[in-house]
């Protein structure tokens, strides 16, 4: 499953990243690493931006790089 998929007011917890190069690094810079306890905000009504909270923070991610972040239910 991945963090796109992943309904509203659910935390789940990250398995590893699919991206490559820039777009891989630009998630790791937001602190979005493997085993990191992430809590679905809110969504956009077409799904662009994900807001969410990662480690404390409040982080509006692109679709696309939702997409990338492979995560598990706790």
């Amino acid at each position: 499953m991945t963090l796109k998929e992943t309904p509203v007011h659910q935390t789940v917890k990250v398995r590893g990243l699919s991206g490559e190069g820039p777009v891989k690094r630009r998630i790791m810079d937001m602190g979005i690493t493997r085993g990191v306890e992430i809590h679905v905000r809110k969504k956009a009504p077409l799904g662009d931006p994900i807001e969410v909270t990662v480690r404390g923070y409040e982080l509006s991610l692109r679709k696309a790089d939702a997409e990338m972040i492979e995560v598990e239910q706790i």
